[in-house]
């Protein structure tokens, strides 16, 4: 179970509060104005953004002294973090050795995971020679290798056109739900989350607000969520 307790991210003007918890294997959207700090949030549950105050808890263990590596999670970013220089196989392989001494039986793993997201056979090319589709497959391939329980999605299909996202979420929703992931996801898109995530979370004016039912949350939209949509009374 992941629990922000009484977390305060600071920077500047800006300040974040968040104080709730979600159980294990749910599916989460986080939404709201531009600069009002999903990202931020998210950067702070995955170690990269140290809190002015609180802790981030996962089954109970203080997530928040340890570095990203050390955190049970795996985060994709819009840029997707693919190494240019490396095969899709090699950067898979990272996940399972820095060194890329992989032994038999992990090199099989990594051949396991690009066929279970639609890239038999591409584990010799660069991502230079992927399409944007395939470098999204093959970020949620490395998930899939690293089989982490918390999973934090920071738009990282932004770029893709209606359909390919539709697509890479249901692919997302097949990953998290053969390793059993805990997902957070940031999105602009309500669709998103309508399709996606059972709760959404309204990041907006400061606080990131306790999960609610997505279904009945945009059903019902309080004022903030109405404004951020664009919907008048």
């Amino acid at each position: 179970m992941l629990r922000l307790d009484e977390l305060l991210l600071t920077q500047g003007d800006f300040r974040l509060a968040a104080d709730w918890q979600v159980p294990p294997g749910a599916r989460i959207a986080l939404i709201g104005p531009s600069g009002a700090g999903k990202s931020s949030l998210l950067a702070a549950i995955a170690g990269f953004y140290a809190p002015a105050s609180g802790r981030v808890l996962w089954d109970g263990r203080d997530l928040t002294p340890l570095t990203p590596g050390e955190r049970p999670l795996s985060i994709l970013f819009q840029d997707q973090n693919l190494f240019p220089h490396l095969t899709l196989a090699e950067n898979l392989g990272l996940g399972l050795r820095p060194a890329l001494r992989l032994t038999p039986g992990e090199r099989a793993r990594v051949t396991e995971a690009l066929d279970r997201v639609g890239l038999t056979g591409m584990g010799a090319r660069r991502p230079a020679q992927l399409s944007g589709g395939q470098v999204s497959r093959a970020a949620l391939a490395r998930v899939l290798l690293r089989a982490r329980p918390l999973l934090l999605l920071d738009e990282p299909f932004a770029a893709l056109g209606p359909a390919l996202k539709q697509e890479m979420l249901a692919l997302v929703a097949e990953v998290a739900g053969d390793t059993g992931a805990t997902v957070l996801m940031v999105t602009h898109d309500p669709r998103d989350a309508l399709e996606f995530a059972a709760l959404t979370v309204i990041v907006a004016g400061g606080l990131a607000a306790a999960p609610q039912p997505t279904a009945a949350l945009f059903a019902d939209p309080p004022a903030v969520l109405r404004d951020y949509l664009g919907h008048r009374q």
